[in-house]
C-alpha cells in the first residue's frame, strides 16, 4: 500500500519527465533532477525500513530495497539517454564549429599568401627586378619614397644596431646646414625593426637586403588582406564573405593600395596593422563573444594600435575618425558602456607609449584624437545621467554632450598649442581653409599642397571602376540597408529599450549589432573625406570591399529586408538563407570569369622600366662628384639623390615638417623668373656645391595652367597679372632655369655647368665669383 501511494505521488509531481529534458536549466529544476531521486529514494527506504519492521521480517524489507533501487534505475534512464543525447550533440556543435572555424583560418592565410606570391610576381614582371644592378634597382622607388630605403641600408652597414641608432638620431649628413633626428622626423620605426631583424636572423647569407625588405612589405599586404578577411567573416558568420571582400580588394588595387609603384611609403607599412585593429575592434564590440574571446581581440586591439601610431606620423587623424564613430555608438547607446572605457584606455595608453618612443612629438598631444578623448571623458562625468529619461529630454541631452565634448576638447588643444608649439598645426589649418573655399592665398606652400593629386577631388573614372567590379552598387544597397536599420535602433534605444544581448536570425535586426553599426558609421565618415580628397580611397575602398562583402553574404541582412517587406508567400529565414548563398556565388563566379583572365595577363606580360637619364645622372654623381658636395634641385630628386649616392641633399621630399617645405620652396626659385643673383645666394645659405635643373618642370608644357611649379612661384613672387581670365606673367628677368643655358655672362660668374643630358643638367655653383657684370 505504501509503495502504491508513493508511486501515484511520484507521477502527479512529474506527469511528463521527458519534457524536464529539453534544457539545462529544466533539468536542473526539474523534479527528475539527481538531488530530488536521492531524496525521493532515501524517502522511501525509510518507509520500506519502518514497514519492513513493522512486519518483522528481513525478506520484506530485501524485497522493499530492490523494488526502490528499481524504481530509481526506471527514473534515471530517461535523464542519461537524454543526458547522452546532449553531450553527443554538444560535441558535434563543437566539431562543426572547429571544422568551420579550420577551413575559415586555412581560407584566410591562403589567401593573403596567394596575395604576397601575385604582389611578388607582378613586382619582378613590371620592373624585371632579379636581372637589374643595385642602382637601376633603387631608381624603381619612384616619387622620392626610396629616402627610406637608404636608411635601411644605413642601418645595414653600420657597425652594430646602436651606433645606427645613434648616428641616426644626430643625423648631420643629410640635410646641408642641419642636424636632425632622422628616426624621429621621418618616422624610421619601420626600417629600425626590419633591419634588426634582416641581422639577428642570419639573413644575410641567404637573401639580398633589397628582396628581405620588400618581401616584409609584401608579408604586410598579405597580413592587411587576411584582416579584411577575418572582419567580413566576423560579421557575416561565414569565410565566403571574406573570400569575396579578398577578391574585390585585388579587383580594385589601383584603388586600395599604391605597393605596386612606392613600396618604402609609410601607407604600406601602417595600414595592414590599422586593418588588424579595425579587425579586433569588429570582435570586440559584438555582444555575444565569450569571454576568451574578448581578451584576445583586447590584446589584439592594443598592440595593433599601439603600432599604428608608431609608425605613421598620421596615423592620429586616421584614429579621429574611428574614434568619432565609436562616439556616436557611445551618445546613442549602442555599445556596452564597459567596452567604450576599455577602447579609450587602448587609445590613451598607445598615444602616451607612442609620445615616449617618438621623442616627446608634441603633434600627439594636439591630436583631435586625444582632444576627443578627454572631452568624452570630463563631458561623461559632467553628465552622469545622459541616458536617462523619455526621447526628448535624452535626445537634449545628447545634444548637449556633443556641445560639451566639442568645447573641451578644442579648448584643450589650444591650450596644448599655447604651451608646446607644434610646427604643423598652422599651415595645416591655412590649407583647409583654402581647401573649403573659406579663404584664398598665394603662399606657395598651401597651393602645392592643394595641388598635390592625393588631396584633389576624386573622379569619374574612380567610381566607374567601382562600378564596372560590380562593389559600388552593392554598396550603396548594403549600405542602406544597415544605415536605416541603425536608425531603427537608435529610436528603440532613445525609447527606452535596452540592448538585446542575444539575437535571433528571425528578428530581423541588423542594426542592433554594435560591430555592424560602428562599420556603418566608420565608412560613412571616410567615405565624406574621400569625396573631399582622393588620398582617402586608400583608406575607404579597402572598406568598401570588406563592407559589402559582409552584407550580401549576410543572412540577417537579407531577412531584415524581407521583414520590412512582409513576405507571406515564403519564410523571410529561408529566402533569406538562399540569397545569401546564391547572391555570392553569382558575383563571384562573374567575377572570375571577367578579371581573372587579366590578373593572369598581368603576370604573364613582360613590362619594362627603365631611365637611362636617372642611371646616367647618379652614375656621374657617385663617380664624378666630390664627397663632400651639397646637392640641390626638387625634393623627389633629392631623394633619389640621398638614396642612390649618399651625398647631402638641402630638401627631402616630406610634407609633413613646415621647415622643410619652406626649404623647398626656396630650391624651387631656379625655375622662377629670379636674377642669378638671388638664386646664388639662396643656395650658397644652404650651403649648396651643385644644383640640378630637371627639364620636366623647367619645360613644363602642361595646359591646365595653375599647378605647375612656375605657375606657383610666379603666384607667390607677385609675377603674374590676371585679364579677362587669362593669367599672364611678368618680370624684368627671364626664367633661371631656362636663361641660365644660354651661357648669359651674369649666370656664367655664378655657376659652371658639370654635367647635362635630356633630361638633367648639374650646375657647380662657384665658390669665388666676380660680380662685374
Amino acid at each position: 500500500m505504501a509503495m502504491t501511494e508513493l508511486r501515484h505521488r511520484k507521477e502527479q509531481t512529474c506527469q511528463e519527465p521527458e519534457k524536464t529534458l529539453r534544457t539545462d536549466l529544466e533539468d536542473e529544476m526539474g523534479c527528475s533532477s539527481d538531488l530530488q531521486h536521492k531524496l525521493e529514494g532515501d524517502q522511501a527506504e525509510e518507509e520500506w525500513k519502518q514497514s519492513g519492521s513493522e512486519d518483522g521480517g528481513l525478506t520484506s524489507n530485501a524485497v522493499g530495497r530492490e523494488e526502490v533501487q528499481e524504481e530509481k534505475e526506471e527514473m534515471d534512464e530517461p535523464k542519461a539517454s537524454a543526458a547522452k543525447r546532449s553531450r553527443s550533440l554538444g560535441k558535434s556543435v563543437l566539431l562543426q564549429h572547429l571544422v568551420k572555424l579550420f577551413f575559415g583560418c586555412l581560407a584566410a592565410v591562403t589567401c593573403g599568401m596567394m596575395y604576397a606570391v601575385y604582389l611578388s610576381t607582378y613586382h619582378e614582371r613590371k620592373f624585371w627586378f632579379s636581372s637589374r644592378q643595385e642602382l637601376e634597382r633603387e631608381i624603381t622607388f619612384q616619387g622620392g619614397n626610396g629616402l627610406y630605403y637608404y636608411y635601411y641600408k644605413y642601418m645595414l652597414a653600420a657597425s652594430s644596431f646602436e651606433k645606427g641608432i645613434n648616428d641616426l638620431m644626430r643625423d648631420n649628413r643629410t640635410i646641408s646646414a642641419q642636424t636632425i633626428n632622422a628616426v624621429e622626423q621621418l618616422s624610421l620605426y619601420p626600417e629600425l625593426i626590419t633591419s634588426f631583424l634582416y641581422r639577428v636572423t642570419g639573413s644575410q647569407d641567404m637573401i639580398e637586403p633589397v628582396y628581405f625588405y620588400i618581401g616584409v612589405v609584401f608579408g604586410l599586404q598579405a597580413l592587411y588582406v587576411t584582416a579584411l578577411f577575418v572582419s567580413s567573416w566576423v560579421m557575416s558568420g561565414t569565410w565566403v564573405a571574406g573570400m569575396l571582400a579578398v577578391a574585390w580588394y585585388i579587383i580594385n588595387r589601383p584603388d586600395t593600395t599604391k605597393v605596386d609603384y612606392a613600396i618604402p611609403l609609410r601607407d604600406n607599412w601602417a595600414l595592414p596593422y590599422f586593418s588588424c585593429q579595425v579587425a579586433a575592434l569588429t570582435g570586440f564590440l559584438r555582444n555575444n563573444i565569450s569571454s576568451s574571446g574578448e581578451m584576445f581581440c583586447y590584446l589584439l586591439l592594443s598592440a595593433s594600435t599601439f603600432t599604428f601610431i608608431l609608425i605613421w606620423e598620421h596615423s592620429h587623424y586616421v584614429l579621429f575618425i574611428q574614434s568619432l564613430a565609436l562616439f556616436l555608438l557611445d551618445c546613442f547607446d549602442l555599445v556596452q558602456p564597459r567596452k567604450m572605457a576599455d577602447i579609450h584606455k587602448v587609445y590613451l595608453c598607445s598615444i602616451i607609449l607612442a609620445y615616449m618612443l617618438q621623442f616627446q612629438n608634441p603633434s600627439l598631444l594636439s591630436s583631435p584624437l586625444l582632444s576627443l578623448l578627454v572631452g568624452s571623458v570630463l563631458a561623461r562625468y559632467l553628465q552622469q545621467n545622459m541616458k536617462a529619461g523619455r526621447m526628448a529630454a535624452r535626445l537634449m541631452k545628447i545634444v548637449l554632450h556633443f556641445y560639451l565634448v566639442f568645447t573641451i576638447g578644442i579648448t584643450f588643444s589650444y591650450i596644448i598649442k599655447k604651451t608646446i608649439p607644434v610646427n604643423e598645426s598652422d599651415h595645416i589649418l591655412k590649407f583647409l581653409e583654402v581647401k573649403f573655399g573659406l579663404n584664398s592665398t598665394t603662399d606657395f606652400v598651401t597651393n602645392l599642397l592643394l595641388c598635390q593629386e592625393g588631396f584633389q577631388s576624386p573622379g569619374q573614372d574612380y567610381f566607374l571602376r567601382l562600378t564596372q567590379a560590380s562593389v559600388l552598387p552593392f554598396y550603396l544597397l548594403v549600405l542602406l540597408v544597415c544605415l536605416l536599420s541603425t536608425l531603427q535602433a537608435i529610436r528603440r534605444r532613445l525609447s527606452g529599450e535596452p540592448i538585446k544581448a542575444k539575437l535571433r536570425l528571425e528578428d530581423g535586426m541588423i542594426g542592433e549589432q554594435p560591430e555592424v553599426i560602428y562599420h556603418v558609421f566608420h565608412t560613412l565618415l571616410f567615405g565624406a573625406l574621400a569625396m573631399l580628397f582622393v588620398g582617402m580611397k586608400y583608406l575607404w575602398t579597402p572598406y568598401v570591399c570588406m563592407f559589402t562583402a559582409f552584407g550580401v553574404c549576410s543572412p540577417e541582412l537579407w531577412v531584415t529586408v524581407f521583414k520590412w517587406l512582409k513576405l507571406k508567400s515564403v519564410h523571410p529565414v529561408v529566402l533569406g538563407l538562399i540569397l545569401s548563398t546564391a547572391v555570392p556565388t553569382i558575383i563571384g563566379f562573374s567575377l572570375w570569369r571577367e578579371y581573372f583572365p587579366r590578373l593572369i595577363s598581368e603576370l604573364s606580360e613582360l613590362q619594362e622600366f627603365y631611365d637611362p637619364d636617372t642611371v646616367e645622372l647618379m652614375n656621374w654623381i657617385k663617380t664624378q662628384a666630390p664627397t663632400a658636395a651639397v646637392f640641390a634641385g626638387s625634393p623627389q630628386l633629392m631623394g633619389a639623390v640621398k638614396l642612390c649616392s649618399g651625398w647631402t641633399v638641402t630638401s627631402l621630399p616630406l610634407y609633413t615638417d613646415i621647415n622643410l617645405l619652406r626649404r623647398s620652396e626656396n630650391i624651387y626659385q631656379v625655375y622662377a623668373m629670379r636674377s642669378a643673383e638671388d638664386i646664388y645666394k639662396i643656395l650658397m645659405s644652404y650651403k649648396a656645391s651643385h644644383v640640378i635643373i630637371e627639364e620636366a618642370i623647367c619645360g613644363e608644357m602642361n595646359p591646365s595652367k595653375g599647378c605647375r611649379i612656375k605657375d606657383l612661384l610666379d603666384i607667390s613672387n607677385g609675377h603674374v597679372i590676371y585679364e579677362k581670365g587669362e593669367m599672364y606673367t611678368f618680370s624684368k628677368y627671364g626664367r633661371f632655369c631656362q636663361e641660365i643655358k644660354m651661357n648669359y655672362s651674369p649666370y656664367i660668374n655664378y655657376f659652371t655647368r658639370v654635367f647635362w643630358n635630356r633630361s638633367y643638367h648639374i650646375y657647380k655653383v662657384n665658390t669665388v665669383v666676380s660680380f662685374q657684370y
